[in-house]
């Protein structure tokens, strides 16, 4: 985008700065090879050329980032608005979103429960992927817990495809690159497609800003986005940033100069256009007048505003865009909503901001009065919702906790982060009518039920609180059931009810009592729907009453609400759990990756792994929708020789299957690092402190004398194992493990070894473009000596190979 590149990472800026040439990027099918079996797999990025090679049965990594969530259709009924000012069925929201560095972005979420987990899917109907730079890869594919969590909530998923500026790096052969022919067909944009089919995902975001094009140049990728859209269900966005000449000159309009790349003639080249930031109310009302004269509309058209630095601080000229009491003029394209995350200290923060950056400084979506500019985006969008179809089952996962619980246990007190678990959020944060003191619905994270997180109403309880949570349509038939599990401080009354209003009187709830709690524990309550056979719930929500007087420190959790059909239905088991490779990263300690063949009967929300104890006890490992799962966590228990895995399916009404099993391997020896104050010789050193023997002294946290540095032409460096030995892996800590630049970090290397010195050395990995601060390789073999050759020291041309703790670990 324009004016702004921030996920360029620093070797990149610097390379273009100074003017020196970007090495070659380390792609998806390199990086899988460097990586071991049991290894952390990420989302692929790429490109062009490297595009051309990627085929998903042999990137090993590719079976990790595929969604199993299809896109969900959505209501949005204006009778159910929450803001009088919002205007139904005209201007959408598109979001330009980050969610991690183009590399090194984990497919599958990961152990750190601080990550963004946008929660507001009720205001925006397409989610840009947004990432890609000059020395790692221009084509990035979204991961799959962000395609899962979007299209749950029926929000469309683009890529994004980033020629960057040539002052940043960009090359406009990497644009030819992109445009190149093989006939009638462009072989990038055929890779375009597949990679969108076989992810699961639905569009891409192209983003050209890097000069030097012509005319010829920009018909070519308008002829590469037709061609790729002819060969099915793809979409494009296309950034106003080249015009039809091939220079880049930003219109901040659709104007003669770009408008062939939304349509040209008869042609549809692009399902929609961002406007750049720089636009102006003349500017969209004529961008608007031009659209529908191309037989567009003007909601195809998405009008950017850059939140990245200052979040609802941004300054935007909204009446040019959503003026009030008329019709909206475009769409809204917003770059980098995650702010409220970035910027934030906390989890607390953070879900403040984001409250206050969609639905205003109230915390209502329903009045969004305020002396500030910004006023949210529920001021302009109605809220829609996935929630069109039996089961809905929600816990009010937010996609991440600091524990995971199951039917009110909890079964690990790892932290996490996973957005393809994340449940539909409520349609309405928050809408609380009462005619007295308001309760305060959360999302709470110190108990759940299932997951993560449950809801929470808090306050003082003194007049009739009826909290609005979802909109929906669900057709209620003859054995349709509506649950509750909650849980209150003490035994007794709980005063509340379930809410519930239907189409054909949208806005007149229907309550049915909760009763009372036998317990402190979580408690199901099942509510009989049959009298309402034949109608269609339009919402649900959640209804407190005093009985008398008031309740100061009212406070329940509702750890899961459900409507379903009949009984609970459960699954077939998985079948086929097999281990597709381990990686030791400690003698105690493995990570794995996992799959199975997905259950052949019932439908599926989603597949839990855990690790069975000898006393029966189970550990939550991890879960996704998918058939493949990458376990970063598995800890030896005593001296066990196998760990047993259970791997179960959750059906979509939360009943689960019987478990399958396979089982994992420990070694009966412990395995140690075998180079620890091992004699280490090298090619050389830059300066008296920085020996061969800090390369093996176990530490890493010296500062900069804590290394080995060389700068000599063949650089290399040597461990005498003392006898020859049994290798499982080597790791490599470079230059960032030790606190200095990651540009620095070294690219290319090989790891060689030998029995003896009368011994030729034998290549026992080979590492080509590597950016990682630690590396790990397996091996099987044998040696007493061991040899790191550095063929390339780092990301730049800067000479000096840099390694603070090579460890060779065996027994």
């Amino acid at each position: 985008m324009r004016r702004h590149l921030p996920l360029l990472p620093t070797a990149a800026l610097l390379a273009a700065l100074l003017g020196l040439a970007l090495l070659t990027p380390l792609t998806p099918e390199a990086g899988a090879a460097v990586r071991a079996a049991g290894d952390q797999p990420y989302a692929s990025y790429w490109h062009p050329n490297t595009l051309l090679a990627w085929d998903p049965a042999t990137d090993p990594d590719a079976r990790f980032n595929r969604s199993r969530v299809p896109l969900r259709p959505r209501v949005s009924d204006p009778a159910l608005k929450a803001n009088a000012n919002a205007r139904a069925g005209e201007g959408k929201i598109a979001a330009l979103v980050s969610f991690g560095p183009t590399s090194d972005n984990p497919s599958q979420g990961s152990d750190n429960p601080h990550h963004y987990a946008f929660g507001h899917w009720q205001y925006i109907d397409t989610l840009v992927f947004w990432g890609g730079s000059a020395s790692e890869g221009l084509i990035l594919a979204p991961n799959a817990t962000v395609i899962d969590a979007a299209h749950r909530n029926g929000v469309k998923v683009y890529g994004t495809v980033f020629f960057p500026p040539t002052a940043y790096g960009g090359q406009i052969q990497w644009v030819r690159d992109f445009t190149q022919k093989t006939g009638s067909t462009y072989p990038v944009a055929d890779k375009l497609a597949q990679v969108a089919r076989h992810y699961g995902f639905d569009g891409w975001f192209i983003n050209q800003e890097t000069a030097g094009g012509d005319a010829a140049l920009a018909t070519e990728l308008r002829g590469a986005m037709r061609y790729a859209r002819s060969l099915g269900p793809v979409e494009f966005m296309w950034y106003d940033a080249m015009t039809e000449s091939g220079a880049v000159s930003w219109q901040d309009a659709l104007t003669s100069a770009n408008d062939s790349f939304l349509q040209e003639g008869s042609l549809r080249t692009s399902d929609s256009m961002f406007l750049d930031f720089g636009w102006s109310a003349s500017g969209l009302s004529s961008s608007r007048t031009l659209a529908r004269s191309l037989g567009r509309g003007e909601y195809e058209l998405y009008s950017g505003i850059d939140t990245e630095a200052n979040g609802y601080n941004t300054s935007v000229p909204w009446a040019s865009v959503f003026p009030a009491g008329q019709p909206h003029v475009t769409s809204l394209g917003i770059y980098r909503p995650e702010w409220t995350f970035t910027s934030s200290t906390g989890r607390a923060d953070s879900h403040a901001r984001e409250a206050r950056y969609w639905v205003g400084a109230n915390g209502d979506p329903s009045d969004t009065t305020t002396t500030s500019a910004w006023k949210g985006l529920a001021h302009y969008v109605p809220e829609s919702s996935p929630v069109t179809a039996k089961p809905f089952v929600t816990s009010f996962g937010a996609g991440q906790g600091d524990f995971f619980h199951s039917g009110g246990v909890r079964v690990s007190s790892n932290g996490w982060n996973n957005l393809s678990l994340q449940d539909v959020p409520p349609t309405y944060r928050w809408l609380v009518g009462s005619s007295g003191s308001r309760l305060t619905p959360s999302i709470d994270y110190t108990d759940a039920y299932e997951g993560g997180s449950s809801l929470r109403l808090s306050g003082t309880l003194d007049a009739v609180n009826t909290v609005r949570l979802y909109q929906t349509k669900l057709p209620v038939a003859g054995d349709t059931k509506l649950s509750v599990v909650l849980k209150t401080p003490a035994a007794g009354p709980t005063r509340l009810k379930a809410a519930v209003s239907f189409t054909d009187a949208p806005t007149t709830f229907t309550t049915l009592d909760l009763g009372s709690t036998a317990t402190t524990g979580w408690e199901r309550k099942t509510l009989d729907l049959s009298a309402f056979g034949g109608r269609t719930i339009a919402q649900i929500g959640l209804q407190a009453a005093p009985a008398v007087g008031s309740v100061p420190s009212y406070d329940v959790r509702v750890g899961q609400l459900a409507v379903y059909d009949g009984a609970v239905d459960t699954a077939a088991a998985p079948t086929g759990v097999t281990v597709l490779g381990t990686t030791d990263v400690s003698p105690t300690r493995k990570s794995l990756r996992l799959s199975w063949t997905a259950s052949a009967t019932g439908s599926v929300h989603h597949y839990e792994v855990y690790r069975r104890g000898a006393d029966g006890t189970r550990i939550f490992l991890g879960a996704t929708p998918n058939d493949a799962l990458f376990v970063p966590r598995l800890d030896r228990a005593g001296t066990e020789t196998t760990t047993t895995l259970d791997v179960e399916a959750v059906s979509t009404e939360y009943g689960r299957s019987p478990a399958a099993t396979t089982t994992v391997g420990w070694s009966g020896a412990t395995e140690s690092n075998l180079a620890l104050n091992r004699p280490a010789t090298a090619s050389g050193q830059c300066n008296s402190s920085e020996t061969p023997a800090k390369a093996v002294n176990g530490s890493v946290s010296g500062g900069n004398s804590d290394k080995w540095c060389t700068t000599t032409s063949a650089k290399w460096l040597e461990v005498d194992l003392g006898a020859v030995r049994t290798l499982s892996r080597f790791t490599v800590k470079h230059a960032a493990a030790g606190g200095e630049s990651a540009s620095w970090n070294t690219r290319d290397f090989t790891l060689k070894v030998r029995g003896s010195t009368a011994d030729p050395w034998t290549t026992a990995a080979t590492v080509t473009g590597n950016t990682a601060a630690t590396t790990t390789h397996p091996v099987n073999t044998t040696a007493r000596y061991v040899r790191l050759e550095i063929t390339r020291p780092t990301q730049t041309t800067d000479p000096a190979a840099r390694i603070y703790e090579w460890e060779a670990w065996g027994t």
